[in-house]
């Protein structure tokens, strides 16, 4: 039990100090935040790679991986709370940088004529060369980690809410299994590890996912306070969406939200929206605007009441906003109908997620009392329907007449 105290400490060590330099990030900027994670992350690599302790029912783990890696995940994704994905890359971009670095020199060192200073001791290149592979491979799965991760924490509001604590747990445990895996294939490629350090390993990280997620609510709840957002930055890499979910739940958090659906409301369409739009047709970025339509809501109302109305109206505004992608927008334009935004789909991309989300709505509502909800729904996308989010909703909403007059329950688009 003593190495897992031990290991208890050091997390506790670590997180205060990591978490104290993020706190003051006002004071002193996050330059001393970033530099203390580069240090460290070379110190995470070498335990990964030697340094093994034995724990209760024989499983085998490094502190490495253990403490100072999951640690490492935890600070980012409270980074990213607290600011946003744009912030996040910084760290891990430079941590690449400078692991690819370290693999080049190593490379061109190794070409040096030494001189002997003390007998016995020599350049270990071949560990060196171990080091150097061991960090590019690690900050290239922790770039995917942060990616998930970051994902996953906004995908786990749908389930928990505002719940700190579980929204963490479930996220970092789920992101973790996948990094175990991930990083055991190259250690064990680059060392030999065996099986037991693949298993012990991921159980010990699930304990200190436990216990970095109490450190990490109890930080959220009681140092830190939400912050208001500035507009963001045109952005122009892998972390774009992110960054633009981030912005879309500061939106719904102030004044953009429509009372009864909980989606943006008509507003945000014109503002927000319309800029996302233009700006993706202006780079040659593809993107998708869905318009919905609910199929005899009027109807609904007259026979069952306004309530019933009302009922069915937040339903299919859930499963359209769950159908929908983690980065996807949805509005609510009018008394019937919404505008989703899909930055990234054009032609059956967009299609596709016009049926998934038609095919959500009919499972979803087939129980309802008041009777099965359908809707309609007209696809425009960029590269061929129009360059402005004035054309593009012009072409939505002629496909959306064509699907009502299909017969509704329809999807029309862009022509294959």
């Amino acid at each position: 039990m003593t190495n897992v105290v031990l290991l208890a400490a050091d997390a506790l060590i670590y997180f205060v100090a990591l978490a104290g330099l993020l706190r003051l990030r006002d004071r002193i900027g996050l330059g001393p935040f970033f530099c203390a994670l580069g240090v460290l992350h070379f110190l995470e690599t070498y335990l990964a790679s030697i340094f093994y302790i034995t724990l209760p029912l024989g499983i085998v783990t490094s502190p490495g991986s253990t403490v100072l890696f999951t640690g490492k995940l935890m600070l980012l994704l409270l980074l990213y709370i607290r600011e946003d994905a744009a912030v996040v890359r910084q760290p891990i971009y430079g941590l690449l940088f400078g692991n690819v670095l370290v693999f080049v020199l190593g490379f061109v060192l190794r070409h040096h004529t030494l001189a002997p200073l003390t007998a016995g001791r020599a350049a270990d290149f071949a560990f060196l060369d171990e080091m150097g592979g061991l960090m590019v491979w690690g900050t290239a799965i922790l770039f995917i980690d942060c990616i998930i991760i970051i994902l996953l924490y906004e995908r786990t509001r749908a389930w928990f809410g505002d719940r700190v604590f579980p929204r963490l747990l479930v996220s970092s445990t789920m992101v973790l299994t996948f990094d175990q895996v991930a990083f055991f294939s190259g250690l064990s490629l680059l060392t030999g590890a065996g099986v037991p350090v693949l298993i012990g390993g991921w159980i010990a990280k699930m304990g200190a996912v436990a216990l970095y997620s109490v450190f990490g609510t109890v930080y959220l709840l009681y140092f830190e306070r939400p912050q208001a957002r500035e507009s963001a930055p045109r952005l122009r890499d892998v972390f774009d969406t992110l960054t633009y979910r981030e912005r879309y739940e500061s939106l719904l958090a102030r004044t953009g939200c429509d009372p009864l659906t909980g989606t943006l409301d008509r507003h945000a369409l014109e503002t927000y929206g319309r800029r996302a739009v233009d700006g993706a047709a202006g780079t040659q970025r593809p993107l998708s605007l869905l318009l919905i339509d609910l199929d005899h809501l009027n109807s609904v109302n007259e026979r069952f009441g306004r309530s019933a109305g009302d009922r069915l109206l937040k339903l299919t505004a859930r499963e359209i906003m769950s159908a929908a992608r983690v980065f996807d927008f949805t509005y609510r334009f009018g008394g019937e109908e919404f505008v989703v935004i899909a930055d990234g789909l054009a032609g059956d991309d967009g299609l596709a997620l016009a049926e998934r989300i038609r095919h959500a709505v009919a499972m979803a509502t087939g129980a309802d009392p008041a009777g099965q909800m359908t809707v309609s729904v007209g696809v425009a996308s960029t590269f061929g329907d129009g360059d402005s989010y004035d054309a593009l909703f012009m072409t939505a909403a002629g496909r959306l007449a064509q699907a009502k007059a299909l017969g509704r329950n329809q999807v029309v688009g862009p022509q294959r």
